[in-house]
């Protein structure tokens, strides 16, 4: 699972929450892939000063990370009142020359030019996408970037419109599913993610499935050793109580997954937590 940060805003608390997602990922069984997020707002201090925040976060948050090597992508919230596309550039740019991969939160409220934006920088994934135009979405399947949708979000947002799946996978868009837990969206069933993607984004169940695996795993990063049963692959598998694949889209609210193998290992075996 990809963490991010970004409830610190201020070098010391961004430092400790990608501490904790490395701690998590020592403590097992699951795999946590850690993103740097410190541009998720703009703290009550610099309201008003937002290229300050910008220079703060790269000036002296985004060299931390990477001396001390806690994540491996930079993310920016690039939105109507939070940070524009420029500053967006600024921050990922600056990322990029430190050694950490780009991503980006894109066109969730509004066309921003994210998309546009994430494309240019040769992003590995945007997120969100509800607002993203015509143009923005051509160019992240030219690049191959992965469209990260996350259904959940605008459900609790209470948002009325959902990102166009639909559009996207015409254009070549290789589209991933998210649950975006967060506080504001507090979804920790991806299989509730696929129903959402079936149900509220006309995805068919075949496309849910490959976006919340494979799709999923080139958006982290991660499609040379997991995402999809190969050989040579981490053996990262879910046996779901289900007559077929189009169940996971179908039947939700309850928890299918009957065993889990994480790494060859059995970890959950008739829905209960191997210790």
């Amino acid at each position: 699972m990809e963490v991010k940060s970004g409830y610190g805003l201020n070098t010391r608390e961004e430092m400790k929450c990608l501490e904790v997602a490395e701690s998590l990922d020592k403590i097992g069984p699951f795999h946590v892939v850690p993103t740097f997020l410190g541009a998720h707002a703009i703290p009550q201090e610099y309201q008003g000063r937002t290229d300050e925040y910008v220079s703060l976060v790269i000036e002296e948050m985004i060299p931390n990370v990477a001396k001390r090597n806690l994540a491996r992508f930079c993310d920016v919230f690039c939105e109507d009142g939070v940070f524009t596309v420029n500053q967006a550039r600024r921050i990922l740019e600056a990322a990029k020359r430190m050694g950490l991969d780009a991503k980006i939160h894109a066109d969730e409220f509004a066309d921003t030019g994210g998309a546009l934006l994430a494309a240019s920088i040769n992003a590995i994934s945007a997120d969100h996408l509800l607002y993203s135009s015509d143009e923005g979405m051509r160019e992240m399947a030219r690049r191959g970037i992965v469209g990260v949708l996350l259904p959940a979000a605008p459900l609790t947002l209470m948002i009325g419109k959902y990102a166009n799946a639909r559009k996207m996978i015409e254009y070549g868009v290789p589209v991933a599913l998210g649950t975006d837990l967060s506080p504001s969206c507090m979804l920790e069933s991806q299989q509730m993610s696929i129903a959402l993607a079936c149900y509220c984004m006309r995805m068919t169940s075949a496309e849910a499935i490959v976006a919340a695996t494979i799709n999923a795993a080139h958006a982290i990063g991660e499609a040379d050793r997991i995402g999809s049963l190969d050989p040579g692959k981490r053996a990262d598998i879910v046996i779901m109580n289900a007559p077929n694949h189009r169940f996971l889209g179908y039947k939700f609210g309850v928890n299918l997954v009957e065993t889990v193998i994480k790494n060859g290992k059995v970890v959950v075996e008739d829905q209960r937590l191997i210790t």
